[in-house]
This record gives C-alpha cells, structure tokens and sequence, in this order.
C-alpha cells in the first residue's frame, strides 16, 4: 500500500478558532502553511507550528514531508502567528509614534513620574498602619513583605512553620539588635 496517499487530518488552533485540514502524506509542511495562510492570512514565514518535530525533535522545516514527521492520522497542531491586515493595522495606526531618538516618560525617573508621584501621596495621605510596638531610640528600621519574603502564604502546607522561609528565625535574630522589624504586607484579610 502506498503511504504517500494517505492523508493526514490536522486539528489546527490559532488565536482561539479551530481549523481542519486534510493533506496527503507525500505534502511538505509548507503546503501546509500554504493552506493556514488561505484560513488565516498569516503568511507562511510568520507562522509557527507547535507540535510538528523532526527525527532530530526540533521544529520541522518549511521542506519536510509529512511522510517523515511521524504523525498520527489525527494530529493536533497549535499554530502562532500575526495575520497581514492586523500588522498593517499596526503600522498605519496614528497613536504609533517612532521614538528612537525622542525623549520619553520612559527616560523619566520612575520616582518622578506624575502618576508615581500621585499614588505616593495618596498613599501618604490614606493609609493606616497598626503600630504594634513603639520604634526603638538609634535604631534604624527594616521592612519586611510578608508575603513570599518572610512566608510563602500560598504554599499547601498546613502548619505556619512550613510556610516560613529557611532559616527566618536566625536572620530577625540576627539582625533585630541592629534594627527595628516592620512588617508589611499589601495583603487584605477578609472575615
């Protein structure tokens, strides 16, 4: 029996649709991408193919038969890829601005920007901490994250001394004769 006759059915998913095609085993994966594109109209060099491997386990080539990738009747394939007009789009679209060579909010201090700036006092100005203990005279102050610093809260274990990160106890008993230990954590409890 010739195997060069027999087709192979792709499942092809791309950008959240799902295509099918059948191709002959004696085609080649560009003909395959020949047919993506008709579907899609992402070009041939733009797509890539996840799931077609050579003998050798990398991404097959544009010149591979399917014959030689070892495929199954039904093979499922995950395509990526931009199609023509949303490129197009992208470059006649008037909010693209070319900044090579312009002064941006990127070459701004983070610490400058306005809307770092903004949050920073309204932050100042609203939020409210419980000061569990008064600050120690010549001491400087350490901040601590809880979360995933001092524990990892969203780890499965089921007592607080799994949550702890290795060797917590030495480091605070290390460092608290040199600083007062403030623990902070963006966390919200709800009860």
């Amino acid at each position: 029996m010739d195997t060069d006759s027999l087709e192979i059915n792709f499942h092809i998913k791309w950008n959240g649709k799902d295509f099918e095609i059948a191709l002959p085993l004696d085609c080649t994966v560009l003909d395959l991408k020949l047919k993506m594109f008709d579907e899609t109209n992402v070009p041939p060099d733009r797509q890539k193919l996840l799931g077609l491997k050579g003998s050798d386990g990398k991404l097959a080539g544009t010149e591979s038969r399917l014959a030689d990738l070892n495929l199954k009747v039904t093979t499922k394939v995950m395509m990526m890829g931009t199609p023509v007009e949303e490129e197009e789009e992208l470059v006649e679209d008037s909010n693209v601005v070319d900044d090579i060579g312009v002064i941006s909010v990127v070459d701004i201090e983070v610490r400058h920007r306005p809307e770092n700036l903004l949050k920073i006092q309204d932050r100042v100005e609203n939020y409210k901490f419980k000061q569990l203990n008064t600050p120690r005279s010549g001491k400087r102050l350490l901040v601590l994250d809880i979360d995933y610093t001092v524990f990892d809260h969203r780890s499965p274990a089921e007592r607080m001394s799994d949550l702890m990160r290795p060797y917590l106890h030495e480091f605070l008993t290390a460092v608290y004769p040199h600083y007062d230990i403030f623990f902070w954590s963006a966390t919200s409890l709800y009860v």
